[in-house]
């Protein structure tokens, strides 16, 4: 009798060491300024989503790592090395949310920034000579790139979530401008076809703002027609937990409060 108490002894301390030294699993928040704003604490009254879904989320049993940066497109949060850091870490059971496009657009090899990617979701590329970071430089797709995060993500065994970039403060006949017809619309056909996970939350956002209108929005963005405030920003990172709870085939909702 005293053999089989211990042995129940050993095997229930066994369990519990098991589930108090178990990691949390980590999501991950890639992207640029609108998902993090500077050090995202504010500075210029200016925030990005991801400084702030953390609130939605029980972080007793999940960690926010939000490693966006701004000024960084899908090209050059690789190319510095930011996104090797993240896959060092990574693990089987994270998530990674991506939002990338805002910067894409930008030139390729400019001596400003050279952040630029092609336009579209082809195998296109281009080689340049980047005068940045003073080395011969092959830029794809703003296609190619997304799919390599999707892709090394699930090598690592976790699940990547793609996001269409938010809207800007643009407005045309009363309508905010939709990226329906460029890397809103990237974003999704790229999810689809690797088969991840998609929300469509410059459509989530655009809707909203169709909603308040050009006047109401317009308190959102005391900088530029680009950057919101923390008001506006809360309002994305709303729009992020309402893209998360549609999911269907991911279990992140599970986190939220």
């Amino acid at each position: 009798m005293k053999k089989v108490f211990y042995l129940l002894l050993l095997s229930s301390l066994t369990c519990m060491s098991f589930m108090v030294f178990k990691e949390k699993p980590v999501l991950y928040i890639i992207g640029d300024s609108t998902v993090k704003n500077g050090s995202g604490k504010g500075a210029d009254a200016l925030w990005g989503w991801g400084s702030l879904v953390d609130q939605y989320f029980d972080t007793g049993r999940l960690s926010i790592e939000n490693r966006a940066i701004g000024g960084r497109s899908s090209r050059t949060f690789i190319t510095e090395g930011r996104w090797d850091a993240i896959l060092k870490t990574l693990k089987k059971g994270d998530y990674v949310i991506m939002q990338f496009g805002h910067n894409d657009a930008g030139p390729l090899d400019d001596t400003s920034r050279a952040r630029g990617t092609i336009k579209g979701i082809g195998r296109e590329s281009k080689d340049i000579y980047n005068p940045i970071r003073k080395v011969n430089e092959t830029v794809y797709t703003y296609g190619h790139y997304m799919r390599r995060y999707i892709r090394e993500a699930r090598e690592k065994g976790a699940i990547p979530i793609v996001c269409s970039p938010v809207p800007r403060n643009s407005f045309k006949d009363g309508k905010a401008k939709r990226g329906d017809q460029d890397y809103g619309l990237w974003a999704k056909q790229v999810a689809m076809d690797e088969g991840a996970l998609f929300i469509d939350l410059n459509a989530l956002i655009a809707d909203a703002y169709d909603a308040m209108g050009p006047e109401a929005v317009a308190r959102f963005f005391p900088k530029d027609h680009t950057h919101p405030n923390k008001e506006g920003s809360m309002l994305n990172a709303a729009k992020v937990v309402e893209g998360i709870k549609a999911l269907k085939g991911s279990d992140l909702h599970n986190y939220l409060k």
